[in-house]
C-alpha cells in the first residue's frame, strides 16, 4: 500500500494499551489510519482495538532492541512501510530526589523512556530513508518536565530531557530524508498514570493540592491534526496542557 490509499497512513504506536496511547489509537483508528498497537500487554491491547479491522497488534518491549526490531519487520510484512511512528511507551518512576533513587529504579526509567524511544526511533529512520515514496513522521511523547520538573521526580524529568535530544538531532539530521519530527509536550492529561494529580499533587513550596486535568481525548485529536499536514511542513515542538495547570516553575 501507498500513503495515497484514501489518505490512510501506516501508524505504529507505542504503549498503546492504555492511558494517553489508547486515547492516540482510538482517534487515529476513528480516522481511517492503519495503526500498529505495540505494548508489553495483549490482552490491553486488545481491549484498545475493540474490534478495528485496520488495527494490527503486536506484543513489544520496546527495551529489547530485537522486540522493536520485530514490531517493524511485521509491519512492514503486513503494510509495505512506515508513514508515522508514534514514541508514545512511557512510565513514571519513583517519587524521589536524587540522593534517594536506586540503580535499578533509574535504570528501568531510563530503559523504557529513552532507550526504548530511541530503538523504535532507529527501526523507523531506517524503513523511512528506503521506502518509496520516502519520508515520514516521528511524534515523540515528551512532557512539561522536559521544561520543568515535578518535585521529587529526577529520573523522569531527566529522561523527558533525553527526549527533546532526540527529537532535535532526528530534525538535523533526517530532514534532507523527507523525515518530520514533533515532540509533544502533555500537560495532566486525565490517565491512571497521573490521576493522583487531579486530587493531590505535591508542589514545589511543600504544600499539596489538586491540579486541574483535561481529557486525554484532546490528546488524540491534536495527534491526528498533526499527521494530516503534508511533509513539507513540521511542527518541532508542541505544547498541550489544562489551562490552569501550575507550570511556568511549577508554580
Amino acid at each position: 500500500m501507498t500513503t495515497t490509499d484514501v489518505g490512510r497512513q501506516v501508524v505504529v504506536l507505542t504503549g498503546a494499551g492504555s492511558g494517553v496511547g489508547r486515547t492516540i489509537a482510538r482517534a487515529l483508528l476513528d480516522e481511517g489510519h492503519h495503526v500498529v498497537l505495540a505494548g508489553r500487554t495483549v490482552s490491553a491491547l486488545e481491549e484498545t482495538a475493540a474490534g478495528a479491522d485496520r488495527a494490527l497488534l503486536v506484543q513489544t518491549d520496546v527495551t529489547s532492541s530485537a522486540s522493536v526490531r520485530a514490531l517493524f519487520d511485521h509491519t512492514v510484512e503486513r503494510f509495505g512501510r512506515v508513514d508515522v511512528l508514534v514514541n508514545n511507551a512511557g512510565v513514571f518512576g519513583p517519587a524521589v530526589t536524587v540522593d534517594a533513587l536506586t540503580d535499578d529504579d533509574w535504570a528501568a526509567v531510563m530503559a523504557t523512556n529513552v532507550t526504548g524511544a530511541v530503538f523504535c526511533a532507529r527501526e523507523a529512520v531506517r524503513v523511512m530513508r528506503t521506502q518509496s515514496p520516502g519520508g515520514g513522521r516521528i511524534i515523540n511523547n515528551g512532557s512539561l518536565s522536559a521544561h520543568v520538573p515535578r518535585p521529587a521526580s529526577v529520573a523522569y524529568a531527566v529522561s523527558k530531557h533525553a527526549i527533546s535530544g532526540l527529537t532535535a538531532s532526528i530534525n538535523l539530521d533526517h530532514r534532507a530524508h523527507g523525515i518530520c519530527c514533533t515532540q509533544i509536550d502533555i500537560g495532566n492529561a486525565a490517565t491512571a498514570m497521573t490521576a493522583g494529580v487531579g486530587v493531590d499533587a505535591l508542589q514545589p513550596n511543600g504544600t499539596r493540592r489538586p491540579e486541574p486535568t483535561i481529557d486525554a481525548a484532546h490528546v488524540g485529536d491534536l495527534v491526528a491534526r498533526l499527521i494530516a499536514l503534508p511533509l513539507d511542513v513540521n511542527v518541532p515542538q508542541l505544547t498541550v496542557m489544562a489551562r490552569e495547570m501550575p507550570f511556568a516553575g511549577r508554580g
